[in-house]
């Protein structure tokens, strides 16, 4: 059978991804062969037993020593026993063999696969449906474990079948045998036809798959929105739209590989009438003995019988190599996010903080900042203000090397953030995002997450710090209560404010406050203000935030507009003039402008 390009290199690639578990996969392998020898067996004795009743005591098995009908019985007997049982354990082996390499491969592959994906830039993630991903690390990785469970077996006892029954038919009559062998080539170039076209419709088919799940997906996330708008119908019609495109995908790719078993059984039928009338002719001249005969017209059947295989061999092959292909892809994709090749870990970020002539645009975006620079001073606690789009959470994700910017650098300490290495970088900032995400687990587990090794007692001092014991000890089982996925169980707020406790928790140098108090009541807001003093303590403090009561009492607040530091200072400091751009905004929020 063979490959175009793109099926070639994806089976290339899982050939060098198996190399690990590679004496398995010979050992496997090897139990295939032997499998398939002592499985074709069974009609060579067909032959010898035909032989038997016909010459009697000048048949084959009489020349191996056994002059009387009994012994040579016996024997026969004996010997398609051994051959049975052989066959039989050696398919148990291949079995057991074939299916552990593939349980090893899906599971280290789908490992691999996410935690290479969880580790790309958020760049790529926010380029790429959740769902696509989804269908690549479940849907994907499963193809592939059902191909290296029967397909790999299966395409190597074609093989052998092939070779050794081919061997034995030139062994026999070479003339009979040309004439079985003729079909063999017809079969293979109308494989690789029917290869040619299937490769294309089943990538077609991976894809179409990928949109759909994504937009299950999404839809499942967003099952609030659709039954508040009472959307029902909408989003059922889309759905059933985007699975009509798969099914017609898979519709055009299983008529192209329907056509294909009937094809290759023409191709059989030529070689099986060969053998029996030329064949018949022979043994009934005299020049081809019964038994040999018998041999060659069940041989016939077993050496042609398994390409009719072959339609379900190749679409087995391609759905797979699809599939492969789009896990290789993903694991090829370089992260945007390049560390260096000898990282520096630093022991303290308490430093000042130096945004130094930065420029950076998203992918297909005009520029977001030119030149911008900006200092923050350690120990201060620092408000970020502007109108929306105008930069103001990107500064916490440069921060953090979620993005690296275009031009320019940002300095901690005197220290290129570039050079450090990411996981020291991240491990000593907490940051408290506007999109809150809680894991489908108990409330010490989320308050908990990054600092593994916290204490119960920094767990609850966390908590208090945050404004959330108080309703944590109202919970059925307090910190073990479990929150259910994404928090669902708990209100917006409630929610942001587990989400300060497990930034506090991590006792960050860089403590990073983004929209963190946009979901909460007033009363909880100035209750967390409170906090902000005892939490700025020894720390750096960022707070981005659009209510600008929440940064009212920041050492200093920088003023985002334009790409640039608009304006800077102290609360009392920038509503001094009236005419600021600070005072506006804080003249429109407290109603006294509208």
């Amino acid at each position: 059978m063979k490959l175009n390009h793109s099926s070639a290199n994806s089976f290339s690639e899982l050939i060098r991804y198996i190399h690990p578990w590679r004496n398995k996969a010979w050992f496997a392998s090897i139990c295939s062969i032997l499998n398939k020898v002592f499985d074709i067996a069974p009609e060579v004795l067909i032959g010898v037993a035909v032989d038997l009743v016909v010459e009697k005591e000048n048949s084959f098995v009489a020349s191996l020593g056994f002059s009387s009908i009994e012994s040579q019985v016996i024997f026969l007997g004996i010997v398609t026993f051994i051959i049975w049982a052989l066959e039989s354990s050696f398919e148990y082996i291949y079995s057991i063999q074939w299916r552990g390499l593939a349980q090893d491969v899906e599971h280290e592959i789908r490992v691999s696969a996410y935690d290479h994906a969880q580790r790309l830039g958020l760049s790529w993630h926010e380029n790429q449906a959740t769902g696509n991903i989804t269908a690549v690390l479940n849907d994907d990785v499963n193809q592939l474990e059902r191909f290296l469970n029967n397909g790999m077996n299966q395409i190597i006892q074609v093989f052998v079948s092939t070779i050794c029954i081919g061997f034995i038919f030139f062994y026999i009559s070479p003339i009979i045998a040309t004439i079985a062998v003729l079909p063999v080539p017809i079969i293979f170039a109308v494989s690789f036809l029917f290869q040619k076209k299937l490769s294309p419709r089943y990538k077609k088919v991976r894809d179409k798959v990928g949109a759909l799940n994504s937009s299950v997906f999404n839809n499942l996330l967003g099952i609030q929105t659709i039954k508040s708008f009472m959307s029902f119908k909408k989003e059922k019609k889309r759905i059933s739209s985007l699975s009509q495109d798969y099914q017609n995908e898979n519709i055009s790719a299983i008529s192209v590989s329907s056509a294909f078993t009937p094809v290759i059984r023409m191709g059989v039928l030529a070689g099986f009438l060969g053998t029996i009338l030329i064949g018949s002719h022979m043994a009934l001249s005299g020049t081809l003995a019964v038994g040999s005969y018998s041999v060659l017209v069940f041989l016939t059947q077993r050496f042609l019988w398994p390409f009719t295989t072959l339609g379900t061999l190749v679409d087995d092959f391609e759905r797979s190599m699809a599939s492969s292909k789009r896990i290789f892809d993903l694991l090829k994709t370089e992260d945007s996010i390049i560390e260096k090749a000898d990282p520096e870990d630093i022991d303290s970020l308490k430093y000042d903080i130096h945004f130094n002539n930065i420029s950076f645009s998203y992918s297909n975006s005009s520029a977001l900042f030119n030149n911008f620079t900006m200092e923050i001073k350690y120990g201060s606690s620092i408000g970020i203000v502007g109108d929306t789009g105008s930069g103001k959470t990107t500064l916490a994700k440069l921060l953090l090397r979620l993005y690296d910017p275009d031009k320019g650098n940002i300095f901690i300490g005197g220290k290129n953030i570039a050079s450090l290495s990411v996981q020291n970088l991240r491990s000593k900032i907490g940051i408290v995002s506007q999109d809150t995400f809680l894991f489908n687990a108990s409330v010490r587990d989320n308050i908990s997450y990054g600092n593994e090794s916290c204490s119960m007692d920094e767990i609850i001092l966390a908590a208090k710090q945050s404004q959330c014991d108080e309703f944590i000890s109202s919970l059925s089982n307090g910190y073990d209560t479990l929150i259910g996925e994404r928090g669902q169980r708990l209100s917006g707020g409630q929610r942001q404010r587990l989400a300060i406790a497990r930034a506090i928790v991590r006792n960050p140098d860089i403590l990073i406050f983004d929209e963190a108090t946009s979901s909460v009541d007033n009363k909880t807001e100035r209750l967390i203000q409170k906090s902000f003093f005892d939490l700025k303590k020894n720390r750096t403090m960022i707070i981005v935030a659009h209510r600008l009561s929440t940064i009212r009492n920041c050492d200093n607040i920088f003023v985002v507009k334009d790409s640039k530091i608009h304006e800077s200072g102290t609360h009392d400091e920038l509503m001094k003039n009236n005419l600021s751009f600070y005072a506006e905004l804080w003249n429109i929020q407290t109603g006294k402008k509208l």
